[in-house]
């Protein structure tokens, strides 16, 4: 009934309402549906283009099907769900460490699996990260670091499940944006990356059905990385703010998961990689706080006051 809806042709098919699509999620999740059956519906929806009113179904869907929200104290969710060949070394993810080691917990979520995840799952383990998939592991690492890296494969292996379907059907699904506004523990609030600036008005609308705040970027490679080099345009509830581009830097060196975390260490210098970790650490600091003032005073101060051993 909901592929008949999305695709009965010009003038009779329609988006589906919220309550439609968090029930025909429900289903796919619940095994109710066929392959066929999943396959016409995501790709319709996709067709369609993606509604604010149906995608909150969707990610409403989602959360429930899992379990979420997890009961734990997080201050910044940060989704990570790009997966595009080009996309290089996971920055962002010193970023997230370096304001975790500065007393703001960080909830960082993603798949492990896709074209262009390898460099975040070597990066990971380079750091002896474990990805993680319940709330009481979440919550122990987030105690001890806090910082943690929740697996959708381990934590919602139904959605992970249906985001793999893009190597078959040859197109992203709008269950993308599901990823990256899950905010499996409710947190206050959240950094989202995009690939396309269509998709900004999109991630807003579904945060403000949900009562959550969220900045959003068009990121490095669809992450919610920025490397200071060129103007950036940032967009939250309250409107868009422009962040002008970095005094010129070095380009970035690293080459590979290693070089980026011996950088992390102090083992290796890369002025331009260091450039990408304080700009996304001062875009991520704005987003927990939008009233700070020289955001980037603050994420250069913790990039030189790290450990550069812990």
């Amino acid at each position: 009934g909901f592929v008949r809806i999305l695709g009965r042709g010009p003038g009779r098919s329609r988006s589906l309402t919220r309550a439609e699509a968090r029930y025909a999620l429900g289903m796919v999740l619940r095994g109710e549906a066929t392959r066929e059956q999943i396959g016409a519906l995501l790709m319709l929806l996709r067709y369609r283009g993606e509604a604010i009113q149906e995608a909150t179904g969707l990610v409403e869907a989602a959360r429930t099907h899992a379990g979420l929200p997890w009961n734990l104290a997080v201050d910044l969710d940060w989704p990570s769900y790009a997966d595009g060949r080009t996309r290089g070394l996971p920055w962002y993810l010193l970023s997230a460490l370096l304001l975790a080691r500065n007393g703001h917990r960080v909830l960082m979520h993603g798949p492990l699996a896709g074209p262009g995840r390898q460099p975040l799952v070597e990066s990971l383990a380079h750091l002896n990260i474990a990805p993680l998939g319940t709330a009481a592991a979440i919550a122990a690492s987030l105690a001890a670091t806090g910082f943690a890296f929740a697996a959708l494969e381990n934590f919602h292996p139904g959605l992970a499940d249906l985001l793999a379907l893009r190597g078959i059907l040859g197109l992203r699904s709008p269950l993308n944006t599901v990823g990256r506004l899950l905010n499996p523990a409710d947190a206050q609030a959240g950094v989202d990356g995009v690939f396309h600036p269509a998709y900004i008005e999109l991630h807003l609308g579904v945060a403000a059905a949900l009562n959550r705040r969220v900045t959003v970027l068009k990121g490095g490679g669809g992450e919610a990385e920025w490397a200071g080099t060129k103007t950036l345009a940032v967009h939250t509830a309250a409107g868009e703010t422009s962040w002008p581009a970095l005094p010129k830097t070095a380009a970035v060196t690293s080459q590979s998961a290693a070089d980026m975390v011996a950088v992390w260490r102090g083992e290796r210098g890369d002025p331009g990689g260091e450039t990408v970790v304080i700009a996304t650490a001062a875009l991520a600091l704005h987003a927990l706080n939008p009233e700070l003032e020289q955001p980037f005073n603050f994420a250069r101060a913790f990039w030189n006051a790290r450990d550069a051993k812990a």
